[in-house]
């Protein structure tokens, strides 16, 4: 039986390389952006690489009414969501002072009110047919004590990764599979459109950067494996251990020295 996933944030990075590693194993796919033609080129190729059936929704997450409307129209094409990737988010790192507050409010949207509401609207049905994959997106920054000059992505995510490892124990026994996927330093467009690639090239040498596609497959092993959590890479997974370990002053001062290296602070 062939299977569909509805992926926000498909056009471009890691949502990109997740929906090849779907296709790729016989998903049919909703693939839901604001940029419309990147997403309809990500469908042609992916429909012609794999014979899949791949629908473009695009879609603003940071309009509360988004996730209704986008469940509506997913409805209004026939189509059943067996499997939801919440990937969709962004970062800004001028500071929480010289940023607006609209701008933290369309953040806050996308990246934690999005995937909750997403997340409540296809659930009951995925529990009901005794089926159903939630593939939530956060970052190593949510098992960070904070992240300095980008004061909310932290603390944002950090909620993701909290809310998927309740779910995951909700659902557990329905056949409801629910991880949270927390990436590094991952090869994508995420840094250009936040501004800080120069920053973050010349802080981190090439080899604690992931290619998105291989930071996929983890993550789509691990859902499919009903792990509750996973963290990619043998470097991030020190780092998020010593987050855990250490006294709160110490890791602050570390955050700090990150975030001084990065031009933040």
């Amino acid at each position: 039986m062939s299977r569909t996933v509805l992926i926000t944030g498909a056009s471009a990075g890691i949502g990109a390389a997740l929906a090849r590693t779907y296709a790729a194993k016989g998903w049919n796919l909703i693939l839901t952006a604001r940029r419309e033609g990147p997403l309809q080129a990500l469908a042609d190729e992916l429909t012609a690489a794999y014979g899949v059936t791949a629908t473009v929704i695009p879609e603003d997450l940071s309009d509360p009414t988004a996730p209704q409307r986008l469940i509506a129209a997913v409805a209004a094409r026939g189509l059943t969501v067996d499997g939801l990737v919440n990937n969709a988010g962004f970062s800004r790192v001028t500071g929480f002072l010289d940023t607006d507050l609209a701008a933290h409010r369309a953040m806050i949207q996308v990246m934690l009110t999005a995937p909750v509401e997403l997340s409540r609207l296809v659930l009951p049905g995925m529990v009901g047919r005794g089926f159903g994959r939630v593939l939530n997106v956060a970052s190593l920054a949510g098992q960070m004590p904070a992240t300095g000059g980008d004061t909310l992505y932290g603390p944002i995510k950090s909620f993701l990764i909290k809310a998927s490892q309740g779910l995951h124990l909700e659902t557990l026994g329905t056949g409801v599979h629910v991880t949270v996927l927390n990436p590094g330093y991952t090869l994508t467009e995420f840094h250009d459109v936040n501004g800080s690639r120069d920053q973050v090239s010349r802080a981190y040498p090439a080899w604690m950067w992931m290619d998105a596609g291989r930071v996929a497959q983890i993550g789509y092993d691990a859902c499919e494996a009903n792990r509750a959590s996973v963290t990619p890479g043998v470097m991030n997974n020190v780092m998020a251990g010593l987050a855990r370990v250490l006294p709160d002053g110490l890791a602050l001062k570390m955050v700090a020295n990150h975030a001084r290296r990065l031009e933040r602070l």
